[in-house]
């Protein structure tokens, strides 16, 4: 069985701790994609934490992880997010995570590049693309230009410092052109000392681990960073991440390319937020995003920055489930709603004068303005909501007209942070 954890929207629908959720019933967890530029937050009964490289399924000791060959890996942040994670009480060991031989490696030049960038944008246009600056572009822009250096490099490290002179001399072109001073080959050597070696024996061929994973009947699940609409391809370019977020690559990411995915389940907010720049039709400001922000908690895990907030937006997510091919919908965080009367739904958009309800190609999104339509909330606690006949009329009223104008079934609904409250559906 194998069954994808995707996000619909603008990423951060709270992935991850519907993942730790769902991960009891699954042998192995692996991240196919990204790397440490977003994060999810879990609370469970040994605490809070912000995993941004581990897949969730690291809190649980019986689940097998896996790094996936289309992640890219910043090693220092690894090793630091495995002290952390050790230090909460979290058992990791080379039997409940491993780490694809063929993962890219994001290097501190990578970091440097992304920082450089930006901050020449943000003199030369004002508009920045909103990146996290942790080398994601650089690093994936490297893989594809084939000078990169891969984890399992790590296990022949003589061959692999060979290497490094001609690709340091290389970057070193485009880091003198931006005015900084040049990477010295010692400081690479360093780095893959420093922290390469507390990684060799996690690393394997994760290829081969989960199609013996799959042939004997284990339930494996695809863990997505980021959503639909910060895919490569299909999401709001250029504000998107480097990778595929789609459900469909998680098994060239994993590594089984020969393997389908059995489950598509899309992730969504009972409401809409977005970390960074790009368009972002349906967004509240002034008061109004004030208080849905503090409401849920709306900062970005990865870099504290805090979240674009707005309703529920049906456009981008109808969108989003059919770019996920989504079976089955677990809608997040519907108790930050407990504090409205009334809630607003952006059911289409405004388009030079005419409505549409086909979410739009990226360059004319800036021109669309949000078409609101108001539903009544409950205004009641509904943290302790176990079963839908606990809810109350008006929630589960919000709950099915989502799933009529998303075309989606919803399965599961958080209603808190903690690891047990939530309703299934059916």
């Amino acid at each position: 069985m194998l069954t994808s954890i995707c996000g619909i929207n603008w990423g951060d629908e709270g992935k991850g701790r519907m993942v730790d959720l769902l991960s009891s019933d699954f042998d192995v967890v692996c991240r196919y994609q990204g790397g440490n530029n977003a994060g999810h937050t879990v609370i469970n009964e040994k605490g809070k934490f912000i995993l941004n490289l581990l897949p969730s399924g690291i809190l649980r000791d019986d689940v097998v992880n896996v790094l996936g060959c289309g992640m890219v890996i910043d090693i220092k942040h690894l090793c630091e997010e495995i002290a952390r994670l050790r230090e909460g009480g979290i058992k990791i060991t080379p039997e409940n995570l491993k780490i694809s031989d063929k993962a890219v490696i994001t290097m501190p030049y990578n970091v440097l590049q992304d920082i450089m960038e930006e901050d020449r944008l943000t003199k030369a246009t004002g508009k920045p693309y909103g990146s996290t600056r942790r080398g994601i572009a650089p690093v994936y822009a490297d893989k594809y230009l084939k000078k990169v250096f891969r984890m399992g490099e790590l296990l022949n490290p003589e061959l692999m410092y060979k290497r490094i002179p001609d690709i340091v001399a290389w970057k070193n072109m485009t880091i003198k052109a931006y005015g900084f001073e040049p990477v010295k080959d010692e400081e690479i050597v360093n780095y893959f000392e420093t922290y390469g070696k507390q990684l060799k024996d996690y690393i394997i061929d994760t290829g081969l681990y989960l199609n013996e994973a799959n042939k004997q009947g284990k339930k494996i699940m695809f863990e997505a960073q980021l959503g639909a609409l910060r895919d490569i391809d299909f999401g709001i370019v250029p504000y998107t991440s480097s990778s595929s977020t789609i459900a469909a690559y998680a098994p060239i990411g994993a590594g089984v390319p020969n393997l389908k995915i059995d489950n598509s389940i899309g992730i969504m907010k009972a409401y809409s937020s977005c970390v960074g720049a790009g368009p972002f039709t349906c967004e509240y400001f002034g008061e109004k995003a004030v208080k849905l922000r503090e409401a849920g908690g709306e900062y970005g895990a990865a870099t504290g920055r805090p979240r674009r907030v707005g309703p529920f937006d049906v456009v981008a997510s109808r969108y989003g489930i059919r770019c996920q091919g989504a079976d089955e919908i677990a809608l997040t965080k519907l108790d930050v709603l407990d504090i409205y009367e009334e809630l607003e739904i952006c059911t289409a958009y405004e388009l030079n004068g005419k409505i549409i309800k086909e979410f739009p190609f990226t360059d004319v999104l800036d021109e669309c303005k949000p078409v609101f339509e108001k539903v009544k909330g409950w205004n009641c606690d509904i943290s302790k909501c176990r079963k839908p006949e606990d809810l109350p009329k008006e929630a589960l009223d919000y709950i099915h007209l989502l799933e009529k104008l998303c075309e989606c079934k919803i399965k599961y609904v958080s209603v808190g942070a903690e690891r047990e409250a939530y309703v299934v559906m059916y």
